[in-house]
């Protein structure tokens, strides 16, 4: 990426850095002063979606994950809670079906072989 490619997002961290509200006016302001030409739709799309948002938290919690809970996780539980034994059989039922899919994968050849 060129360097005026990440300029919007550098302006973006100088203010979140200085405490500062981060607008398209102050981000456009900093290019400015940088000599950086963006068009200005970057600046304004940037500050839209930073509108509201902790940067510093953000970036303190980019490899934190944890957003979006595990698929299949409430159905799970809510067959432990309705029997249990259901759910017990049903993944085994599944596991079984797992092996069986994977063993009809590999048929000895490639498809670019």
């Amino acid at each position: 990426m060129a360097s005026a490619d990440l300029a919007p997002a550098y302006a973006a961290l100088i203010l979140a850095d200085d405490g500062q509200e981060i607008t398209s006016d102050k981000l456009s302001k900093i290019l400015d002063a940088a000599n950086v030409e963006v068009e200005p739709i970057w600046a304004s799309l940037l500050a839209k979606a930073l509108e509201g948002k902790n940067v510093k938290e953000l970036l303190s919690n980019v490899g934190a994950g944890g957003g979006a809970p595990a698929v299949g996780g409430a159905v799970a539980s809510g067959g432990a809670a309705a029997g249990g034994a259901p759910a017990a059989e049903e993944k085994k039922e599944e596991e079984k079906k797992e092996e069986k899919e994977e063993s009809d994968d590999d048929m000895g050849f490639g498809l670019f072989d």
